[in-house]
């Protein structure tokens, strides 16, 4: 039984009694707040197993980016298995089930390669993805999946080790916002991107200013910001795009 999120529990659940289940789902929505859980609950729920269940996750990549900690995506040739997998009759008779864990880390390829899959579902399958990013998404895939959006529940143990690491980032970057780009550059020069992952000190600055957007929605120059952090993060993620001038480029616009 799915234990939390009650609401996407009793969608599904609706879905499942009534025979509407989709072929494919996104679900939606913060990082570690329990929706590849939740996803596995849903495969026991309607009675799959292995090996009729398979999860894909992000791997190291063959190709290194220099100067980047962690380089994890989801290649072409995991989804090609998945597709090999998924041409094969379910030994149990029922679902054959794929979860995508972190399915934003799917390179271009692999995205290009999975839209096929999403366009051509074979007798019981059934396809969730799960996105704490769903805009890195391909639009297309976007659209031939069913969204399920998630939210933090109040009764989640908090990871104090990670809020304690955004909340040094955040110090720091206080101070960097509003200076001059001089301090900005030297801001940005005084980081070992070896330590540091750039994409984690993007993330803490989206945070900042989804909140202030909050208190004033219309706020352009906000909203323009987010916008470019958003398209740097999926060139730092995708491409061998340099940290140190993608902070720089990012920062020039406060």
């Amino acid at each position: 039984m799915i234990a939390s999120h009650k609401k996407q529990r009793e969608f599904l659940e609706n879905k499942i009694k009534s025979n509407q289940l989709s072929h494919a789902y996104l679900f939606s929505g913060a990082k570690d707040i329990g929706k590849k859980e939740f996803a596995l609950e849903l495969a026991e729920l309607v009675g799959c197993k292995f090996p009729d269940l398979l999860i894909i996750e992000s791997i190291n990549s063959t190709s290194s980016i220099k100067n980047k900690k962690d380089n994890l995506e989801i290649d072409i040739d995991q989804i090609r298995n998945t597709q090999n997998f998924l041409s094969y009759k379910p030994y149990n008779n029922g679902f054959k089930i794929v979860i995508v864990d972190n399915a934003e880390r799917m390179n271009v390829e692999a995205q290009s390669c999975f839209l096929k899959t999403l366009e051509e579902p074979k007798g019981q399958t059934l396809l969730i993805l799960i996105s704490s990013k769903p805009d890195m998404l391909l639009p297309t895939i976007i659209s031939r999946c069913q969204q399920v959006k998630f939210f933090k529940q109040n009764n989640l143990p908090v990871n104090s080790k990670k809020l304690e690491k955004e909340e040094g980032i955040l110090k720091d970057l206080m101070p960097i916002i509003n200076s001059s780009l001089a301090d900005k550059f030297k801001y940005v020069k005084s980081i070992d991107f070896e330590k540091q992952d750039s994409l984690e000190i993007i993330e803490v600055m989206q945070k900042y200013f989804r909140k202030q957007l909050l208190n004033n929605f219309s706020d352009k120059k906000t909203k323009k910001f987010l916008e470019l952090s958003e398209e740097i993060s999926k060139k730092l993620f995708f491409t061998n795009a340099s940290p140190k001038l993608a902070l720089e480029i990012l920062l020039m616009e406060l």
